[in-house]
């Protein structure tokens, strides 16, 4: 018995493993070879493409992509119509699987609804990308970006709320109460 709930209008391969309490809703297609973590919820019409990775407590937003090459970990939200590329430069007539690039959204970030991720470009813990925002390189680290090349305008918190730093570096959240350092433009919890 399965320990998790699929839409009967879900599509699940082979080989897939799925983790305890994740829900998988209408129209979505979970292709071999991935992993989906506990807690998960994977939204409408959605395509996990093979050997893709998802962590514990990922959102997936309605009509998300994920292709081959995407690690997200624990806890990372994918906004609605989102999508990540995996090839640099695709052309119909060539076949270009061997060179799929891997992008890693590292715990707690948030991608906003139909930003796009350009592959190779790793998202930073806690970080937050704006809706619409085309990713074109890494984001540090709890780093606010925005904007078609997305550029970065500040700094949130593990809550997502802006961080507005004093003179010594040091700024804290509003609602968690907790501190974080800016240094060297790196961002600590202190």
């Amino acid at each position: 018995m399965k320990d998790f709930f699929a839409h009967e209008t879900a599509i699940i391969d082979t080989n897939c493993t799925i983790g305890k309490d994740t829900k998988i809703w209408h129209f979505s297609h979970i292709m071999s070879n991935c992993q989906i973590g506990e807690g998960c919820n994977i939204g409408q019409n959605v395509v996990v493409s093979p050997k893709v990775v998802l962590g514990k407590n990922v959102k997936v937003q309605n009509n998300v992509s994920i292709y081959s090459g995407v690690i997200c970990e624990d806890d990372v939200f994918l906004g609605p119509s989102m999508v990540f590329t995996n090839v640099m430069n695709p052309r119909s007539a060539i076949k270009r699987q061997h060179e799929y690039q891997k992008t890693r959204v590292k715990r707690g970030a948030s991608i906003g609804a139909n930003a796009t991720i350009i592959c190779g470009n790793n998202i930073g813990e806690y970080a937050f990308v704006g809706a619409g925002a085309v990713v074109t390189k890494e984001v540090l680290p709890f780093a606010l970006v925005v904007g078609n090349p997305s550029k970065q305008i500040g700094w949130v918190s593990e809550y997502g709320h802006r961080l507005a730093f004093n003179n010594l570096g040091v700024a804290t959240c509003k609602e968690s109460k907790q501190e974080y350092q800016l240094k060297n433009n790196t961002v600590f919890k202190r």
